[in-house]
């Protein structure tokens, strides 16, 4: 018998059908962005994972939508993916090989803060380190040319090493490795694989609606 917490990861991807009740089951989970998970993937949400530089960052914090939805008022913690030293630093290189993100390093992580201070929840920001040990994990499963990791990878890798114990259940749905082109989506897939032969984790299909049993 399990000991631990079941912790959900919920990407925007396709959920198995049937999977919602089993996903607001789950002890802590982990929603991204505008949370489009809700619905096939459950209504629980514990934490909201953010884009907080570029577009996304700006979209969700412009206006009142992102703010006032149902997920997001329920989340407990917000978390920026993106470490801001991180990004300051590749701003110069994408400047040269990526004209069109000219963008995609502006930093909004200050407005995630003011956000959750107004509201009284917690902010964190994924640390620089996950980010660079998750690039070095990756180039394990020989990725084409990518600008970054995807949300949903730099999460699990952030989870993984630190925020689940030993004796949690980490458990993905909604993760179709698909999606905006400089993001290494194969390798990443592979990569997931790769932890779950490790049993590190584990994809919820519909087959596993009782996360107790089996592997």
């Amino acid at each position: 018998m399990m000991s631990g917490r079941t912790i959900m990861i919920v990407g925007n991807g396709e959920v198995p059908e049937g999977a919602a009740a089993t996903i607001d089951t789950a002890d802590v989970v982990i929603r991204f962005n505008d949370c489009r998970s809700v619905g096939t993937g459950g209504a629980r949400t514990d934490i909201v994972a953010v884009c907080n530089t570029g577009r996304p960052a700006l979209a969700m914090l412009g206006g009142g939508r992102w703010k006032n939805s149902a997920a997001v008022r329920q989340a407990r913690e917000i978390w920026s993916v993106r470490s801001a030293e991180k990004f300051a630093g590749m701003r110069a290189a994408l400047a040269e090989t990526h004209p069109d993100l000219d963008d995609f390093c502006d930093d909004y992580t200050c407005g995630f803060e003011s956000f959750t201070t107004a509201t009284g929840r917690v902010h964190r920001v994924v640390p620089l380190a996950a980010h660079e040990q998750l690039d070095r994990d990756l180039s394990r499963f020989a990725p084409t040319p990518y600008v970054v990791p995807s949300s949903g990878m730099v999460v699990i890798a952030d989870v993984l090493s630190g925020f689940a114990s030993a004796d949690d259940l980490v458990v993905l749905a909604g993760f179709g490795h698909v999606g905006w082109e400089w993001h290494p989506f194969a390798a990443e897939r592979r990569y997931v694989d790769a932890l779950a032969a490790e049993g590190r984790l584990r994809r919820l299909s519909p087959s596993s609606s009782d996360l107790s049993q089996g592997a």
